[in-house]
């Protein structure tokens, strides 16, 4: 047998240490009252989140090469991070920001598609913002939803997905107002194809170093989704952030989305923190603005749904039943409320309400709440 050394794993072996470690400082400093973990439920959705995150992180950051990106599904209902939506499928690819790539798809029938560029988002390192976006008004599509797109630095005359200094990944969204979720549907697939304009050849196997490297973007991604995810104060977020519990803000018109991660300038957003006590119903009145897409959608404190494969924590559109004059009153209770547009938060006493309008052609109607006793509705 031969003598180890330096070349025989152990950078892999040191890296793997290191992951450990930063899970035992994660279950240390991030699991507990100071990131608002006080129950064992609390801290049961942290370790969820930090095992989310590890799964996420091997998927997508471990084996990449943004010379040969390839999209990878990012969540799933068994992998929730960062505000995932049971309404949307979402993919990613890591990109080289000097790089040129074509990109093939298809709509697939969804209400709206779109691409963002991110910046910050590489080596692992969670997006700091927008670059550019380009939706599906923005770039041709053939009668079979068929279309393609350059993804470069250099200018093109239609179809262009700019990229720049500080680029490090590119995120699709592809939304669907079906009665069913398509993200809970394990055999919907969109089609989506992205591959260098230049081939740069095979890509070599994955050597100690290598393996050691993907592993530290593991860490970063992981460490970015939990511990170093920044909590901030109220008065920093965005407009449609509300400030007040059970209640919802309006937004800023004039505002975009560039400088939040993962988000996208073309979408109008609401969000509230809930407080709803097993025997209360929270009553959402309003009417949707002609849009392309819209839905809410119940989140716990760390962006992700509950189980939506059993329980109706979103609704879209399509599956909200009107009043007579066209407006929506949808009831999110812990038990079935006896009335239409049920929201179940699956137990979870305190969480997030977020609302997504997609393209709106209007200023979105404000959204009136009324917290009930279950009880009096139905």
């Amino acid at each position: 047998m031969g003598s180890r050394n330096s070349t025989s794993g152990d950078a892999a072996a040191q890296a793997f240490a290191a992951l450990s470690a930063v899970l035992a400082e994660i279950e240390a400093k991030y699991i507990g009252p100071d990131r608002k973990m006080h129950t064992a439920q609390d801290r049961a959705g942290g370790r969820y989140l930090v095992a989310n995150a590890l799964q996420h992180g091997f998927q997508c950051w471990f084996d990449v090469d943004p010379r040969r990106p390839t999209f990878q599904r990012w969540l799933s209902p068994t992998k929730k991070l960062l505000g995932d939506n049971p309404d949307a499928v979402y993919y990613g690819a890591v990109c080289d920001p000097a790089g040129s790539y074509r990109i093939r798809g298809n709509i697939q029938s969804a209400s709206y598609t779109s691409f963002t560029v991110e910046t910050g988002a590489q080596d692992g390192h969670l997006s700091k913002g927008l670059v550019s976006t380009l939706n599906d008004t923005e770039f041709n599509v053939a009668a079979d939803g068929s279309y393609e797109i350059i993804a470069s630095p250099e200018p093109q005359p239609r179809n262009w997905l700019r990229l720049e200094p500080g680029a490090g990944s590119i995120t699709t969204r592809h939304y669907f107002e079906w009665e069913r979720n398509a993200a809970a549907d394990p055999t919907f697939h969109v089609p989506l194809w992205i591959e260098p304009l230049e081939d740069p050849g095979p890509a070599p196997p994955m050597d100690d170093a290598a393996i050691a490297a993907g592993i530290g973007r593991v860490i970063n991604f992981v460490r970015g989704a939990t511990i170093d995810f920044p909590d901030l104060p109220p008065e920093v977020m965005p407009e449609w952030v509300s400030r007040e519990v059970n209640r919802f803000s309006g937004a800023d018109p004039e505002r975009t989305n560039a400088e939040i991660g993962y988000s996208a300038k073309d979408i109008d957003y609401r969000q509230t923190i809930y407080e709803l006590d097993p025997d209360q119903a929270l009553v959402m009145r309003g009417r949707f603005p002609r849009c392309r897409f819209a839905n809410v959608v119940v989140w716990n404190h760390r962006l992700q749904t509950p189980p939506y494969r059993y329980r109706r924590v979103s609704l879209n559109r399509r599956q909200v039943r009107y009043e007579p004059d066209g407006s929506f009153t949808i009831v999110m209770a812990h038990r079935d409320p006896g009335v239409p547009n049920w929201i179940d938060p699956a137990g979870l006493q305190s969480g997030m309400i977020f609302w997504r309008f997609l393209l709106p052609e209007e200023e979105v109607p404000p959204i009136e709440t009324e917290l009930v006793d279950v009880g009096s509705l139905g």
